[in-house]
């Protein structure tokens, strides 16, 4: 689930401005800090009335945990096998990676929040289903990083991937900040932080990423 509306797409539909206004009150306030009346005011329905598409709090909760979670795998993995159909280059499929990280990373800010504080509230089931899809979503990483960086052991590159997650993921604490470059600039600096993080990892050089940026030679 996305909480942004790109230009040109369908207007999100009741359940899905539920489910936006509900990550927005729990990463502004808190779980237990947000009453269901709350989230019915911030879509125009009655608290009673979020009943007809939600359970509760913790069925909002868990659809937002788990729903990001399946995004960002299947994302990855659509990435990584349009990768190979192509036949891009390692530098270029691993630069898609980043490129869909990056995205989320700028536009679900507040699942991040939700996901940092209160992944543990999630019933064991959906803590599980959300921890299976994080462990896939790394192994996407990995193979692309040892694509690129096959110097790399399997656990050098999975600490990385993990590192620069934390890089990405960092997001969030950026929204005090003053004068902030624009989106673009933004998501450029980030994928520069992320080759960089990944390229310091490796006991060779990068061969495919220049002072130029990706794909530029040295």
């Amino acid at each position: 689930m996305s909480t942004r509306t790109a230009a040109g797409t369908a207007a999100p539909n009741r359940r899905e401005q539920i489910l936006r206004e509900a990550a927005r009150l729990f990463a502004e306030r808190g779980f237990h800090g947000v009453g269901v009346d709350e989230i019915g005011a911030a879509v125009g329905i009655s608290g009673p009335g979020l009943y007809r598409h939600f359970a509760g709090k913790d069925a909002m909760l868990a659809e937002l945990l788990v729903g990001i979670s399946e995004r960002l795998y299947e994302g990855g993995r659509q990435r990584s096998e349009r990768a190979g159909a192509e036949g891009l280059t390692p530098a270029a499929a691993l630069d898609s990676l980043i490129e869909g990280h990056i995205d989320f990373a700028l536009d679900d800010r507040e699942l991040i929040t939700l996901h940092d504080r209160e992944l543990d509230r999630l019933r064991e089931a959906d803590r599980k289903r959300v921890r299976k899809l994080q462990r896939q979503y790394v192994e996407l990483w990995v193979g692309a990083v040892r694509a690129l960086y096959p110097g790399l052991t399997e656990l050098e590159a999975r600490v990385s991937v993990h590192t620069v997650f934390g890089l990405l993921n960092s997001t969030p604490h950026l929204s005090g900040t003053s004068a902030l470059p624009g989106r673009n600039t933004t998501a450029a600096l980030l994928h520069r932080l992320a080759r960089g993080a990944l390229a310091a990892a490796s006991p060779a050089a990068d061969p495919a990423y220049g002072e130029g940026g990706p794909g530029q030679p040295r």
